[in-house]
């Protein structure tokens, strides 16, 4: 009897010593157009769809930005949601130099022109907005530009900025700038949240910026930003790339990071803040402590 019992459990030893942890994945948001625009929110056609990709397949710009394209292709899964590119259209190239990316895509999309052109550019853009080294696209055809297309390159700033009518809601934080000598300096904010935005996407996006009214300056240097962040119950994650940090200063990315921190932290529905770098958790860069 010992020895059957043995022989049985000895599968389950075998699987429980072969058990590994889940490959680590992040989030990003794909842009498709409401299918009825009906239920449009405000005077934005698109809405996102959440997706998650392998941070071991997605370690680099080009990979992640094909990645993203490949999927957008795919169409969306909501059936309230329409994709904004013609059916059949297939991804033959895409390149990154310097801040720029270059989609090259089949002949399918050169049926498209007008609103319909716009908003396809448009959501390939914002699609790839979420790369980020790259801060401007351009499409083309089987290599050609397209004669007929207003602007040959799409500003992802340009895309994302929505016009005063479309915010949503307020909310009140107490940002972290630099001041002339060079320290943290805390200044309440009223951050304007539109379509799409959450309370920490847009503290995480002001802090790029020096503030109005004030002579401060921020805290992020030149070229850093957030590769995505999101809130779980009262807990941020704080997703930054690695490719970001790479020569970055310590000293210099010691007061990104607690700046954010502190930002983030002010929010009333946040009480702890987790930093990954490529999706894995770095519990070395929180500064705060819990």
């Amino acid at each position: 009897m010992r020895r059957r019992l043995c022989l049985a459990l000895l599968p389950l030893l075998l699987l429980a010593g072969c058990r590994r942890e889940d490959p680590a994945r992040t989030a990003y948001q794909l842009y498709f157009q409401e299918a009825d625009l009906t239920y449009a929110a405000g005077d934005s056609p698109f809405r996102t769809e959440t997706i998650y990709l392998y941070d071991a397949e997605t370690g680099t710009a080009p990979r992640l930005a094909e990645a993203l394209i490949n999927e957008l292709l795919k169409g969306p899964a909501d059936e309230t949601l329409k994709s904004t590119l013609p059916p059949g259209t297939t991804l033959l190239a895409l390149e990154i130099d310097g801040d720029q990316a270059r989609v090259d895509l089949s002949p399918s999309y050169e049926s498209l022109s007008g609103v319909a052109l716009t908003l396809a550019d448009s959501a390939v853009a914002m699609t790839l907005s979420q790369v980020p080294e790259v801060s401007s696209v351009q499409i083309t055809v089987r290599g050609r530009e397209l004669a007929y297309r207003e602007r040959q390159v799409l500003n992802i700033r340009e895309l994302l900025l929505t016009p005063e009518e479309d915010v949503v809601s307020t909310v009140e934080a107490l940002l972290y700038y630099l001041n002339q000598e060079g320290r943290l300096t805390a200044a309440e904010q009223t951050l304007d949240l539109y379509e799409g935005d959450t309370q920490v996407s847009a503290v995480a996006r002001a802090l790029e910026d020096k503030p109005e009214g004030w002579d401060l300056y921020s805290p992020l240097p030149e070229g850093f930003q957030v590769k995505s962040v999101w809130l779980e119950e009262d807990i941020c994650y704080l997703n930054l790339s690695s490719a970001l940090l790479e020569g970055l200063a310590e000293e210099a990315l010691h007061t990104a990071l607690l700046a954010l921190e502190s930002s983030l932290r002010s929010l009333d529905a946040v009480e702890e803040v987790r930093f990954l770098v490529d999706g894995e958790f770095r519990r070395d860069l929180g500064l705060l402590g819990e």
